[in-house]
């Protein structure tokens, strides 16, 4: 059975089509089904999502009286749909395109990339579909269908005209590269826009998608565009794009010598990288790249050479997070240099909702300022070791008012302990040098604890990451004679996640920590662990995470000053989590005996 004739068996609905059925929320259909005997029974799905013949689903609502209402796109979807078997959507809608291309604009078909799917077997969806045409045109016809199925990863409509404002200002082609279903081409502009994608069914829907909102060209290529790039020599106004992000498979070695890789062959863990290259050779000198991006890109370590590259040779222009995105994601924003252009002299970093990612790139651009959501940085302070391009690391995670507000709350509510802090009026900026730049340099040197756990014994102490929660107290012991990392009193040590304390005592650095050791008359033990603490690096669970650390350099005495109020700090929470711990103990064991009756009130 191929899939035109999978279409044509009884259509199924989730609780999710029910609710929306009946303009109700999901709540109510879970009540429907759990006091109403009559409830149609599941027809497929799992225990978890279960699918519901419509059929059946109509009838219950006529039969008890409820309200719904299904319009003809409604139906038409949910035939799609049929058996709710969801890796077959893209190929019917595919299926669907070409019957309402053949339909209405039959000298259009040919320009779909791939061999045309046969006839619909449907003749009940192809009544529906040329119904909903009739009414509202093919092209509306058929967004609302493509409208209805959402891919994982695919842009939201605000981020996918943000993306085309910062593309195309004035107007202009498009080039994407990984177009899926054509929802970034669509905004840039039917007539004008160009797209590549590898999956067969997705190139179709994209290029059906384009010739129904107006375009007279073959708009869409079925194919890899790093392994076959259709539009080899072409150049557009723009590229914008949201490519796979950790794709392991792209060919890396055969694309070795590749002429579109100008800043360097992307290492394999670094496909992203590949597709930035790939825009940057298809835009004219001038022309921008807007790409989606995961946010790892701008600082996982074997890409950092080409991210220089790109800062020096002055095209990449800023790296904004999106905010209220499914998934995280940043956006990049790069430039073709025209030959004789002066290398810009700033990156812009930034974050914001989709609207406020595109005002914000204006403003910059225009040479206004960015505000509190966005930051200029010199290009020469980036081009460290690292070239770490993360938003997150290079702006304030909060706005210095907004922080303060909450800290003089804070203070006012526990003053016992905590240290006098004021509100500064205007931050300066103060210089700052990474971790492993200040072990260069031998202000400090740093150790690794081995990855191989220690051997148990009741030798010698071990201090565990478990331990830096509440202290510097020792709770491992391993055998005497096993070879470990000792530390000192006035040593720091640090764990992933952003644990530091300074040890007041002897010990064996226990797995997955680091020990910091230093000349206290150079480096505030206590300003470093407050540092690290606060500023926790990027990257997972690696023992390795303070290398990329910034510490700001200040003279000893301020170090020492900020150390005083990074401990007193400290203190105080360890003060809270022992009288937490102690009020639940309480909770615990004086709920016990009042009710076992060796406690009880004394009146």
């Amino acid at each position: 059975m191929n899939y035109v004739q999978r279409m044509a068996v009884d259509p199924t609905v989730s609780t999710g089509d029910i609710a929306r059925l009946g303009r109700v929320g999901p709540a109510a259909v879970s009540n429907w089904r759990r006091r109403h005997d009559d409830f149609p029974s599941p027809v497929s799905g799992t225990a978890s999502n279960p699918r519901f013949a419509l059929s059946e689903v109509e009838a219950w609502l006529r039969r008890n009286g409820k309200r719904y209402r299904l319009t003809a796109a409604d139906r038409a979807w949910q035939r799609l749909l049929s058996d709710g078997a969801g890796f077959m959507v893209p190929e019917r809608l595919a299926a669907a395109g070409a019957h309402l291309l053949d339909r209405h604009v039959p000298e259009l078909a040919d320009l779909v990339p791939g061999e045309a799917p046969p006839p619909l077997a449907d003749p009940e969806l192809a009544a529906l579909l040329d119904d909903v045409a009739a009414r509202r045109g093919p092209a509306a016809a058929y967004e609302d269908l493509c409208g209805r199925y959402r891919r994982p990863g695919d842009p939201a409509d605000a981020l996918a005209a943000a993306m085309a404002r910062i593309a195309l200002p004035h107007g202009g082609s498009a080039l994407d590269p990984a177009c899926a279903m054509g929802a970034l081409l669509l905004v840039t502009g039917a007539e004008a826009a160009r797209g590549q994608e590898a999956d067969p069914d997705l190139a179709r829907i994209a290029a059906t998608r384009l010739l129904l909102a107006g375009s007279r060209a073959a708009p869409v290529a079925a194919d890899d565009a790093l392994r076959h790039d259709a539009f080899a020599g072409a150049e557009f106004d723009a590229v914008v794009s949201a490519p796979p992000a950790l794709d392991r498979t792209w060919p890396h070695e055969a694309l070795a010598g590749d002429a579109r890789f100008a800043h360097g062959l992307p290492p394999r863990t670094e496909p992203e990288l590949a597709w930035v290259q790939h825009g940057l050779a298809h835009v004219r000198p001038g022309g921008r790249v807007v790409l989606r991006l995961p946010p790892a890109v701008a600082s996982r370590r074997p890409g950092r050479r080409i991210r220089a590259n790109l800062l020096r040779a002055g095209a990449l222009r800023a790296v904004i997070t999106v905010e209220d995105e499914s998934r995280p994601a940043d956006l990049w924003v790069l430039r073709r240099p025209e030959p004789g252009d002066p290398v810009p002299s700033h990156v812009l970093f930034g974050r914001g909702s989709p609207d406020a990612t595109a005002e914000l790139w204006e403003a910059f651009e225009s040479g206004h300022p960015v505000g509190d959501a966005g930051r200029a940085l010199p290009v020469v302070e980036l081009l460290d070791e690292d070239v770490d391009l993360a938003p997150e690391h290079r702006l304030q995670r909060r706005t210095p008012a907004e922080a303060g507000r909450r800290v003089a709350e804070l203070l006012a509510g526990h003053r016992d302990g905590l240290p006098a802090l004021r509100l500064v009026d205007e931050v300066r900026e103060r210089p700052s040098a990474s971790i492993a730049e200040l072990a260069r340099r031998g202000v400090l040197t740093v150790r690794h604890s081995p990855r191989d756990a220690p051997e148990p014994g009741d030798g010698v102490a071990v201090l565990t990451v478990a331990d830096l929660a509440t202290g510097t107290t020792p709770t491992g012991r391993v055998a005497a004679t096993a070879a470990r990392i000792r530390v000192r009193p006035g040593d720091v040590v640090g764990a992933p996640m952003g644990r530091a304390r300074v040890a007041d005592r002897p010990a064996v650095l226990g797995p997955a920590l680091a020990v910091y050791r230093m000349d206290p008359d150079q480096l505030d033990p206590e300003f470093l662990a407050g540092i690290l603490r606060s500023t926790p690096a990027p990257g997972s669970g690696s023992s390795r995470y303070g290398h990329r650390v910034r510490v700001p350099l200040l003279p000893i005495g301020e170090q020492r000053a900020l150390g005083e109020a990074f401990r007193a700090l400290l203190d105080a929470a360890d003060a809270a989590r022992a009288a937490a711990e102690r009020a639940d103990t309480l909770l615990r064991l004086g709920g016990e005996g009042l009710v076992e009756g060796w406690l009880r009130p004394d009146r």
